[in-house]
């Protein structure tokens, strides 16, 4: 009878275990979440936080004179979250119909991206903090001739961003907003 008790009495301690750790995680999140709440309006100063996180990784990967795969992958999620951020929630050579307006006597309907702007800022803030820390594991250090890898990611984002300013002349969009209609 005591075995039995010593083993509910070992599974009350794991239940608690992890009850005070689900607890943990979150507050973790809910705290995460307040400052994501507070920073969100203030766009320039989150701009200006990531230059200083994106310089501090660019600094560290100079001195460090390695990492380059890691950068060529933040590179190439870079420019999928580059796309993401050009182009417009509803694709409008999908659509029927279209939502943005083809004639200057078209109602004007604000560019909705398919990747909003304070999305954007996150994800790539995230970005270059993990490429950060990667930077700490030797693992990560695998040995390339890093002209190449650069010559990749130019040639990848010129034919990416040629294709994409190509859809929006064609469209007709801008993404960006220049001040009101």
């Amino acid at each position: 009878m005591e075995v039995a008790g010593g083993g509910a009495g070992g599974a009350d301690d794991i239940s608690q275990t992890e009850t005070a750790i689900l607890r943990w995680k979150l507050a973790v999140w809910q705290q995460y979440q307040h400052v994501l709440d507070k920073i969100t309006p203030h766009v320039l100063r989150r701009w200006l936080g990531f230059l200083v996180v994106a310089f501090i990784y660019v600094l560290r990967v100079y001195f460090l004179q390695g990492f380059y795969v890691v950068s060529y992958g933040l590179g190439i999620y870079i420019l999928n979250l580059l796309i993401g951020f050009l182009s417009p929630q509803v694709d409008p050579a999908i659509s029927d119909g279209g939502t943005l307006p083809t004639s200057t006597s078209d109602e004007f309907r604000p560019f909705v991206r398919r990747l909003p702007e304070f999305k954007f800022w996150c994800s790539i803030t995230k970005a270059f903090c993990i490429a950060f820390v990667m930077t700490f594991f030797s693992a990560f250090d695998v040995p390339v001739f890093w002209p190449i890898l650069l010559f990749y990611w130019v040639v990848l984002f010129s034919l990416t961003m040629r294709r994409q300013i190509s859809h929006m002349i064609k469209y007709r969009y801008v993404p960006f907003t220049l001040g009101k209609q």
